[in-house]
């Protein structure tokens, strides 16, 4: 029993401690998708160009140093290189959910960590981008399974540069309205499957279910993983018609507010005892959430 529970342990502390760094919505018009965010009630700042030469992009940052993130192609880039992009799919759409990424203090360790596990990740690969006010930002990040980056699994990301020039470009966070990030909603094809990949990388607990016809879904909450998967009811659904498109990956994602009324929902649900409000899928084009973190 004790050498079960001390191979578990490593596994179980990996789930505890998964600290989101940022999500990213991808499209093809970042100011669109800037202004869109505007008119739900909350400003974005520019960040600037990525050095991939195809992609640039705006974020809000929150007081827990996670934030989200805007992305579209650069001005005069390239076509193809933004559809070469990774996540070009969701580059020439108006804007949706694509990535999310989780901080690494210990890139190394953590991939040697994942790799024990049985989990494909990949090797780190340096990347940054440089900001309007010409602070150059590196960092190294690895992708984890075979999916696209970022998408059913999160990547990992590690700063070269102080992380804090990254998330606050203006030396504060962006919103303080919302605490931050505290959800990542990831459509999957087969619930079983999906909690038994996420139990083999961060050994997840049983999952608590339940069903959310507004929705649209069957979900699953992975203990304390920021994590909830959303498995269509039908076929015919947002959530179906999303996972042909895209796969699976993040369809929506949740804040916690310190100000929850000072924001107009749409439409609200409740998830696992959480009150969840919604902004409108149909103005905003994609699925934001938010939750009272007072």
């Amino acid at each position: 029993m004790r050498i079960l529970l001390a191979g578990l342990l490593p596994l179980l502390a990996a789930g505890a401690g998964l600290k989101i760094d940022h999500v990213t919505v991808a499209g093809a018009n970042l100011k669109q998708m800037q202004a869109r965010l505007a008119d739900a009630g909350i400003a974005s700042v520019y960040g600037g160009r990525h050095s991939n030469g195809a992609t640039e992009m705006a974020l809000v940052s929150f007081p827990d140093g996670s934030y989200l993130e805007l992305m579209g192609g650069q001005p005069g880039a390239d076509p193809k290189a933004v559809a070469r992009h990774e996540w070009g799919k969701f580059l020439q759409s108006d804007g949706m959910p694509c990535a999310w990424a989780v901080r690494e203090a210990d890139l190394a360790g953590e991939v040697a960590r994942l790799r024990a596990a049985g989990i494909q990740v990949s090797a780190p690969e340096h990347s940054g981008r440089k900001r309007p006010d010409g602070t150059e930002l590196a960092w190294e990040t690895s992708n984890i399974g075979a999916g696209t980056r970022g998408t059913f699994f999160p990547f990992l990301i590690q700063d070269l540069t102080p992380r804090a020039q990254r998330a606050f470009p203006d030396g504060k966070p962006v919103n303080r309205d919302f605490r931050g990030i505290t959800r990542v909603v990831i459509a999957v094809a087969d619930l079983e499957s999906a909690i038994e990949r996420y139990h083999k990388a961060y050994g997840v607990p049983p999952p608590i279910k339940q069903v959310d016809r507004s929705f649209g879904a069957q979900l699953a909450l992975l203990g304390d993983v920021p994590v909830v998967l959303a498995k269509p009811l039908t076929a015919d659904s947002w959530l179906a018609e999303r996972l042909n498109r895209f796969g699976e990956g993040p369809c929506a994602f949740i804040l916690g507010s310190t100000r929850p009324k000072k924001y107009q929902a749409a439409t609200s649900t409740r998830w696992f005892g959480v009150d969840i409000s919604w902004f409108d899928p149909e103005k905003l084009a994609w699925r934001l959430g938010f939750e009272d973190a007072r």
